[in-house]
C-alpha cells in the first residue's frame, strides 16, 4: 500500500515496539490534527497489545479526537515513588516532619509564621522513577521540533531506542528506526501500516481517529497528494467503523473547493441606464387642444390642407 516503504522497514519498527514493555509517544509542538490522531491511533493499539505507554506533546492540546485527553506534558511513565506536590512560595515552609500512628505514616508541613497554611484542594500526587524501553516519535521531522520536552530530557533521548515515524520531506532520520514515507499523504496512514504489521486489530476508535487524520491532512481528500492507496485506506477505515466527519484544515476553517460568485444584499444594486428614444416623449393631452395647437403652427407656416384632421383610409391601391 505504501510504495516507498521498505518492508525491513516495518519489521524493525515491529521489533523495537514488540520487545519493549513500556514507552513514550512523543508529539511535536503545536501539532497538527494528523499528528495527533496518528498519536492517538498509536497510543490505543499499544494499549490494547498489553503495553504501558505515554502520550506527551510540548504544547497544551485541545481537541476533540478520542485518547487526546492522555497527552502529558512530561516524560513520567510512572514508577514506585510517591510525590506530594503543592504551590510553594519562597520561604513559606517552616519545616517538614512524619510520625508513624499504628498503620499510617503521617506526614506533617508546618508553614512560616505570617505565611497561609497548605491548602489541601492544591495537593497533587504522581509517581515517579520508572523507566521505558523505548521512544516514539510522531510526525516529527526534527528533535529540536519537540520543543521542552526534548531539549530538557535530552540525554533520555541518547540513551533509548527512537522509532521515527514520519512524512516530511525534511526529516532528519535522526532515530533508531526510520519509517519515514515522504510520499505519504498523512502521517496516519503510516501509524495504520504499523498497527497492521503488528497485527493489531482495528476498532471504532482507531477508525475513526485515523479517518481524521488523513481527512484533515489531505483538505478533505482534495489535496495532490491523495492516490489510490489512500483511497483504499479511507475504505478500510469505514469498514472497521470509523465515523465520518468534516475536518477543518490545519489553514484554518473548511474551504469551499469552487469559487462562488455572489451578490451581496448590503449593498445597492446599480442597473444599467436605460436607452432614451431619439424623439422626444410628449405628455397627452385632449383632441381639441391638439387641434389648436396645430392650428397655430399652420398659421406661421404654409397653409394645411382643409382635410388634414380628418382620418386617413388606406387601402391597396393607395389614399383614399
Amino acid at each position: 500500500m505504501f510504495p516507498n516503504t521498505n518492508p525491513q522497514t516495518t519489521t524493525k519498527v515491529v521489533d523495537v515496539l514488540s520487545k519493549g514493555s513500556t514507552g513514550i509517544i512523543v508529539l511535536p509542538q503545536n501539532p497538527t490534527v494528523d499528528a495527533i490522531a496518528a498519536a492517538t491511533s498509536l497510543y490505543l493499539g499499544l494499549i490494547k497489545a498489553g503495553k504501558t505507554v505515554n502520550l506527551v506533546c510540548s504544547s497544551p492540546i485541545q481537541n476533540d479526537l478520542l485518547a487526546s485527553d492522555k497527552i502529558k506534558s512530561n516524560l513520567s511513565v510512572g514508577g514506585d515513588n510517591l510525590v506530594v506536590s503543592f504551590p510553594y512560595a519562597d520561604g513559606s515552609i517552616d519545616k517538614i516532619d512524619y510520625n508513624i500512628q499504628g498503620q499510617f505514616f503521617n506526614l506533617t508541613i508546618s508553614p512560616r509564621p505570617g505565611f497561609p497554611k497548605l491548602n489541601p484542594n492544591q495537593v497533587t500526587y504522581s509517581y515517579t522513577g520508572g523507566t521505558f524501553d523505548f521512544i516514539v516519535t510522531v510526525d516529527v521531522p526534527n528533535l529540536n521540533s519537540i520543543g521542552s520536552l526534548y531539549l530538557e530530557n535530552q540525554t533520555m533521548f541518547q540513551s533509548k531506542n527512537i522509532v521515527n515515524i514520519d512524512r516530511h520531506l525534511t526529516n532528519g532520520f535522526f532515530g533508531t528506526v526510520n519509517f519515514v514515507n515522504k510520499t505519504s499523504s498523512s502521517t496516519s496512514e503510516l501509524i495504520l501500516k504499523t498497527l497492521q504489521s503488528m497485527q493489531i486489530e482495528l476498532d471504532k476508535d482507531i477508525a475513526t481517529n485515523l479517518y481524521a487524520g488523513i481527512a484533515s491532512a489531505t483538505n478533505n481528500f482534495t489535496a495532490y497528494s491523495v492516490n489510490a492507496e489512500t483511497f483504499e485506506t479511507v475504505a478500510l477505515l469505514l469498514k472497521n467503523g470509523a465515523i465520518k466527519k468534516t475536518y477543518k484544515p490545519a489553514g484554518g476553517a473548511f474551504q469551499n473547493t469552487f469559487q462562488q460568485s455572489h451578490v451581496n444584499p448590503t449593498k445597492s444594486f446599480n442597473p444599467a441606464p436605460s436607452v432614451q428614444p431619439a424623439f422626444e416623449q410628449r405628455t397627452g393631452g385632449t383632441i381639441d387642444v391638439v387641434e389648436k395647437g396645430s392650428a397655430a403652427q399652420t398659421k406661421e407656416g404654409s397653409p394645411a390642407p382643409q382635410d388634414w384632421l380628418k382620418p386617413k383610409i388606406f387601402k391597396g391601391g393607395g389614399l383614399v
